[in-house]
């Protein structure tokens, strides 16, 4: 049964209602969240999570509810890998403890809207051509290759070329000002690191997009529900964020979980093009009927099964192994006063 018109205007309401109380929340009083503050806000958005889902169920049925909860762990799990970049970043950049918790709430609102475009495009593409169905399969497969090839690999955060252009561009202050994007510096008015730190992440959430985006389109063709699992995917991402803080590189089969997952959704993609073919080079044109068709109930088990047992292993292996204390980890330990950066943003060889 569809979802009437009122419900998805009212999701939609309540949910914008909630980001910015979230964002109030952070701007009001700026800070670095205990454990168990933390432990309350992403348990609430999780059970929030699920009890949308069984209103899902209520007005629409289970298929629709079981599509969303398979998109929602996905994108879960999907934005909890993003951490480790984001990890980066914020060591790359030195940002104060005090700070941070803005800089994931601004990141997550951009990755929003951004995410929101690449919705309405695929939507739109996905109705309008077929063949976008193979093109995003074949695309999800070689993103689960590059994801188990580089799953032991230690990765680096490099500048893009946007954040490379901006620094060259624009003046940029030596250390930040709370906050602040401009501040004063030598008599002049200029950006703060904080605005570099911005697109560095803004400019990431995109990338991540590309890969997220195709993901949940494979598990539902229905732009509302792939727009509310990827919203509640990125709410309580901030407090997971401070919350898993040394865990996360504990997660060391996470990579290899997540690509079965993508290689997964990305060849039932292609199942499902298959079923309604009409590219003429295949199969004469005509629908390939002997091609399996992956349910919902069992795409939701699938992931579910693969990354209990990916976290399970990564948790057994971190108790086998001496811990060791990695540079990207986030420094959260306690809301203690911020140290003042030496160097808040890095020397830019072409000015050197």
């Amino acid at each position: 049964m569809p979802l009437p018109s009122w419900f998805e205007v009212s999701a939609f309401v309540v949910l914008g209602a909630i980001l910015l109380a979230d964002l109030a929340v952070v701007a009001r009083r700026p800070h670095v969240p205990s454990i168990r503050e933390c432990s309350l806000w992403v348990a609430g958005y999780v059970t929030l999570a699920l009890a949308f889902a069984v209103l899902l169920f209520l007005v629409s049925g289970p298929e629709v509810s079981g599509e969303f909860l398979s998109g929602w762990i996905t994108e879960y799990s999907l934005s909890v890998d993003n951490l480790f970049v984001f990890v980066l970043i914020m060591s790359r950049f030195a940002v104060p403890r005090g700070s941070q918790q803005m800089v994931l709430m601004m990141g997550i609102i951009l990755s929003l809207v951004l995410r929101g475009a690449c919705i309405a495009v695929g939507a739109a593409a996905i109705e309008r051509f077929s063949w976008v169905f193979y093109l995003f399969g074949v695309f999800l497969v070689y993103t689960a290759v590059q994801f188990l090839r580089g799953s032991d690999d230690d990765e680096e955060f490099e500048e893009n070329l946007l954040v490379r252009q901006a620094r060259r561009l624009f003046p940029i202050a030596p250390d930040f000002d709370g906050s602040r994007l401009v501040t004063r510096h030598e008599g002049r008015r200029t950006l703060t690191p904080m605005m570099i730190v911005f697109l560095a992440i803004g400019s990431t959430d995109l990338l991540f997009a590309v890969d997220s985006i195709p993901a949940i389109f494979g598990l539902t063709k229905d732009p509302f529900v792939v727009f509310t699992a990827t919203l509640f995917a990125l709410m309580g991402l901030r407090q997971l964020y401070f919350l898993l803080g040394g865990l996360l590189d504990r997660l060391v089969y996470l990579s290899v979980g997540l690509s079965v997952i993508l290689a997964f959704i990305g060849s039932k993609m292609i199942m499902e093009a298959l079923h309604t073919n009409d590219i003429g080079f295949i199969n004469g044109g005509d629908p390939v009927s002997w091609a399996p068709e992956v349910p919902t109930a069992a795409s939701l088990g699938v992931i579910v099964v693969v990354l209990a047992l990916t976290t399970a292993a990564s948790l057994l292996r971190s108790r086998r192994t001496p811990d060791v204390p990695s540079p990207g980890t986030p420094d959260v330990p306690s809301p203690g006063p911020d140290p003042k950066p030496s160097v808040s943003v890095p020397p830019d060889p072409a000015r050197d």
